[in-house]
């Protein structure tokens, strides 16, 4: 679009002296200018003059383009869209379950105030202890079922579960959010 702006700008129209097409209209509407009918009536410019000694003469076309950020060359704001703006308060808590090769963690956040309402994770000292494997499948379903009951006690009912970039919904993931669902945490 300012490109286009820019062209109009600078363009000179030919002299049409032998043309026969605009020969009686003191607006040319010939379809290599077709751009002019495209413009508002209060922004189109006489593209001919008819003089008394040289017939049609050249006119230039001074168009006014409105200032945008692209064309005084500043970079463009990067807005969030109305979904990334509002998810965060109508989904006010969001679960997050973290498993490495060594321990499972997970916690449950408010988005607003990044203020974390529950955890629980394998490598607390009552588990680490009690457990005989930190990683493996019945790990997870201890964490599933603290998560839900933590969460619950402090009043938070409903979660929202994001999956990461590249991450599936499958294995120990799969069964750390299940043992919380059915432990009675909804998910969202």
């Amino acid at each position: 679009m300012a490109a286009a702006v820019k062209t109009m700008m600078s363009m000179q129209v030919p002299s049409l002296a032998n043309s026969k097409q605009c020969s009686s209209l003191p607006l040319c509407t010939s379809s290599s200018l077709s751009w002019s009918s495209s413009l508002s009536p209060s922004r189109q410019l006489l593209l001919r003059s008819r003089s008394m000694t040289d017939g049609w003469s050249t006119s230039t076309l001074n168009i006014e383009a409105a200032w945008t950020r692209k064309s005084k060359g500043q970079p463009s704001k990067n807005k969030k869209s109305w979904k990334q703006r509002t998810e965060k308060y109508f989904k006010p808590f969001i679960l997050d379950v973290f498993i490495s090769s060594r321990y499972v963690h997970a916690k449950v956040m408010h988005r607003v105030t990044s203020s974390v309402v529950s955890v629980a994770t394998t490598n607390a000292r009552d588990l680490r202890n009690s457990l005989p494997s930190l990683v493996d499948v019945k790990a997870c379903k201890v964490i599933g079922k603290l998560i839900a009951e933590r969460s619950l006690e402090a009043d938070v009912y409903a979660v929202a579960f994001e999956l990461r970039k590249g991450e599936k919904l499958e294995g120990k993931l799969a069964v750390v959010i299940d043992t919380a669902r059915e432990h009675g945490l909804s998910l969202v």
